[in-house]
């Protein structure tokens, strides 16, 4: 199929193009957020192609991701048709939970996708035919030392998010170990006993992976693809249970709890015994691959593609 899809979230783009099929992402010269064409931190394949959107009132599309609202008018003016829609989205509801109406609810002909279990409990789906496919990811490896006794966090605008992204949770748990900071903007920090990094996807992996452990202080966002890329390579995760997050680390993967007390003590034992650490990140790994891994991932989305396109 020849798949027209925005450059929204790179990290999950990057393995829903990993898929049998061509992928036509809108590019302008400005590059801005409805042109943002290939990815330039991300390795994506050559089966995803730049199209400007001049171009496809004439393309042949077979199919079109949706990912934020205004995209519908974006699909009626450049293509000046419908072919089959699928909306995902990545995010849990905000606003008047839990009865935020979803902007596709009411739309026919539109398949809503949801990248969670809670997701799409939360969200008020309306009539909207509704589907879950959970993320998957290209395994980075188990990459994890350790050797840096310091917790990790992963956090694009730590400040602009602020009680979203539990930022103002970032002083309890650097009281207890060093602190590494890693994300976009997170130099506009200034918490004490931390330290921030904004690296690149290649990079920022290998940086992670020396550090002790992963500290997940997220209150209320989509289950963070920074988590599971943690378990991936092999990191022990201190997280709270908000979210998807119960669902993602099963016992004995991490310690998962909304208790800070608990959340601060496991983040010191972990970082106080290397041994520990290690054999709790290999369960992480293990959990990870088993739920989260790239074929489950691309079969699911190829089944719901096939239907929708049927």
């Amino acid at each position: 199929m020849r798949i027209l899809i925005w450059h929204v979230h790179g990290s999950w783009t990057t393995s829903f193009v990993q898929g049998p099929h061509t992928y036509l992402v809108p590019v302008t010269p400005d590059r801005g957020p409805d042109g943002l064409g290939r990815a330039r931190t991300w390795d994506w394949p050559d089966s995803v192609v730049e199209v400007p959107p001049e171009r496809l009132r004439d393309a042949d599309v077979d199919l079109v991701v949706l990912q934020r609202p205004h995209e519908l008018a974006l699909v009626d003016q450049w293509l000046g048709r419908r072919p089959p829609l699928v909306y995902v989205e990545h995010n849990a509801p905000h606003g008047d939970v839990p009865d935020t109406r979803h902007p596709v609810a009411d739309l026919p002909g539109v398949t809503l996708v949801h990248v969670t279990h809670f997701n799409r409990l939360m969200w008020d789906n309306g009539r909207a035919a509704t589907e879950v496919v959970e993320h998957g990811i290209i395994d980075p490896g188990h990459r994890w030392t350790g050797e840096l006794p310091h917790g990790a966090v992963v956090v694009n605008d730590p400040v602009r998010r602020g009680r979203t992204t539990g930022t103002d949770l970032l002083p309890v748990f650097a009281d207890v170990v060093p602190l590494d900071v890693f994300g976009m903007r997170t130099d506009q920090l200034d918490v004490p006993g931390t330290t921030t990094h904004d690296l690149p996807q290649h990079a920022l992996h290998a940086e992670l992976a020396r550090r002790r452990v992963y500290v997940h202080p997220v209150r209320w966002t989509s289950l963070g693809l920074s988590l599971l890329e943690a378990m991936f390579l092999g990191m022990p995760v201190v997280a709270l249970a908000t979210t998807e997050v119960t669902e993602a680390v099963p016992d004995g993967a991490g310690v998962v709890s909304n208790r800070l007390d608990v959340l601060t003590d496991a983040v010191r034992d972990f970082v106080a015994d290397p041994l520990h650490a290690r054999l709790i990140g290999e369960a992480a790994r293990a959990a990870a691959l088993a739920r989260y891994g790239l074929t489950r991932f691309l079969n699911d989305w190829e089944r719901l593609l096939k239907e929708v396109t049927r």
